[in-house]
């Protein structure tokens, strides 16, 4: 079914193994979502950042900003990110999250896909500065957008999931050392989505 109404119903979940992600649909309802999205959209300053990808420099397809306590820089593909202060939204959403959650999170990333073209490629969150079996929030707002997940040795083994309008995932374990995941580009009209990964930074 195309999803082409920002706020569509998104495929049914599969079943997730609970040991890798957590899935929460609805955690923040329609108004809400629908209110942070176009604040998110207007009033962050968005960058597109270029990495470093196959011995080239790239632009990523989306756009991205990094909020968090002050001193919790993250290093991606090179490039050290300085966190800007926490908002009110982000705390609120933050503090939403953590009491499903149970953990406490110091940082956010947030990506802003603008439409179908805007994607993030395969990869997973194995940084240095997150440690060991990291646990990631991640909340989207706006379009359902599909999050495929597969193992890192053998790509057979895989999991899809519609990330619906004010949903959360949360990813566990061992998920970042062995799969990946990404969001893939779509031939279908998409709108705008702002999706929030919350994380630890340790200095």
């Amino acid at each position: 079914m195309e999803q082409f109404n920002i706020f569509g119903n998104a495929a049914p979940v599969p079943k997730l193994p609970p040991e890798l992600m957590e899935y929460f649909p609805g955690i923040f309802n329609t108004d809400e979502s629908y209110s942070f999205l176009k604040t998110f959209i207007s009033s962050v300053p968005w960058q597109q950042q270029i990495i470093s990808m196959y011995g080239k420099d790239v632009a990523t397809p989306r756009l991205t900003a990094w909020y968090g306590d002050k001193g919790h820089s993250y290093t991606f593909s090179g490039t050290k990110f300085d966190p800007l202060p926490w908002t009110d939204e982000l705390l609120q959403i933050k503090q939403r999250v953590e009491k499903i959650s149970s953990v406490v999170f110091n940082t956010v990333l947030l990506n802003y896909y603008r439409n179908a073209n805007d994607s993030v490629a395969w990869h997973s969150d194995d940084e240095y500065e997150l440690g060991t079996d990291p646990v990631i929030a991640s909340v989207s707002f706006g379009q359902v957008r599909r999050f495929d997940v597969r193992n890192k040795t053998d790509h057979q083994h895989k999991y899809a999931i519609d990330l619906e309008n004010g949903s959360l995932l949360l990813m566990k374990g061992d998920m970042q050392h062995n799969w990946e995941h990404r969001v893939p580009k779509s031939t279908k009209t998409l709108a705008e989505r702002v999706n929030l990964t919350f994380r630890i930074i340790n200095k």
